[in-house]
């Protein structure tokens, strides 16, 4: 990382780059055996009495102290992606949105309140695509109000890494006390290369609707309440995909869904029981759902992974999938 003009470090930043992305240097410490610095890239939310606030794209803010800074610079706002299919962060959100519709929903400016009985974060948390028409104090209130009105915690998904999200929202949040829950990395891929997989898909059956067996499977519930399959079954044009276990078994060996939406294919509730891993039964559910949603026109895909989940982020890289941004779900302290 390169600050220097002949040789000297330089502070090429101001207050007035609010909001761009900028990548600091600061002083940690100056002890014996010589200083100690660190580096930050992200969007400068704040520059306020001496300290600034740089948002990167985990979300997280960090606070530096003015007379801490040795260099700063402003950087693109949008890095170029190695690979993967060109797509804005407002197509992807709404595309997104529509493969996970809540049971109800109202509208606060052009943020979306959305609640299905507590089934999943991003079914019962805010969508703050744009201003919600009243200060934010004022919109924080009303969402806290909408939320218990339901018996359900207050929470608001923003989105953070790519041109056009919400880093300046993520930290007006946690200046409110708000504090992060979750975060995961929508990644996006070519949806040829998946469906051209050389995987075993001749024991996949798709379906159309989320059947007892697939349901199950899926380790999101105890007892599925009727917002689950409204939840499961919303989108353009859902498909889910089941792999029968073994003779005996219960619940199937692995299940996926995939909702296709124009030129999108999207990945959800890929698992396969633990006795079954590792035979490459998620690469044959993907697999499988690809090619219907190729035979539907779709040619591009997206689907959502936890940070932390690495078996899951090492088999989505082999299949060409690369991250888009980062989602992350606010709730107050």
């Amino acid at each position: 990382m390169e600050f220097t003009i002949g040789g000297r470090l330089e502070i090429r930043i101001t207050p007035a780059d609010v909001g761009k992305r900028v990548s600091v240097r600061r002083l940690l410490q100056d002890g014996p055996q010589g200083p100690k610095f660190t580096d930050t890239v992200g969007v400068l939310t704040s520059w306020d009495n001496g300290v600034l606030s740089v948002t990167p794209k985990s979300g997280e803010s960090v606070r530096i102290v003015e007379s801490s800074l040795v260099a700063g610079k402003t950087v693109p706002s949008a890095p170029p992606r190695r690979r993967g299919p060109a797509a804005s962060f407002g197509e992807l959100a709404a595309v997104c949105a529509r493969a996970w519709q809540p049971v109800e929903s109202e509208p606060l400016g052009d943020w979306l309140l959305r609640a299905a009985g507590g089934f999943t974060r991003r079914a019962n948390s805010v969508l703050p695509l744009g201003d919600p028409g009243v200060p934010l104090d004022a919109a924080l209130a009303r969402v806290r109000q909408w939320y218990a009105e339901r018996e359900l915690p207050a929470r608001i998904q923003t989105a953070t890494g790519a041109e056009g999200t919400q880093e300046g929202l993520c930290a007006a949040l946690e200046e409110r006390g708000w504090r992060r829950e979750v975060t995961a990395q929508v990644r996006i891929a070519a949806l040829a290369p998946i469906g051209d997989l050389a995987a075993e898909v001749s024991r996949v059956r798709l379906s159309r609707t989320a059947e007892p067996a697939w349901l199950s499977r899926y380790q999101r519930f105890e007892t599925p309440g009727p917002e689950v399959p409204a939840v499961l079954g919303s989108g353009p044009s859902v498909w889910f995909a089941t792999v029968p276990g073994d003779a005996g078994d219960a619940a199937p060996a692995a299940i996926g869904r995939c909702v296709v939406d124009g030129r999108w294919a999207g990945f959800m509730a890929v698992e396969v029981a633990p006795e079954h891993r590792r035979r490459g039964l998620a690469t044959a559910v993907m697999t499988a759902l690809a090619r219907q949603a190729m035979d539907e026109g779709a040619s591009a895909s997206w689907l959502q992974v936890e940070a932390e989940n690495e078996g899951a982020r090492a088999l989505y890289d082999g299949m060409g999938f690369s991250t888009h941004h980062r989602y992350h779900h606010f709730r107050p302290a």
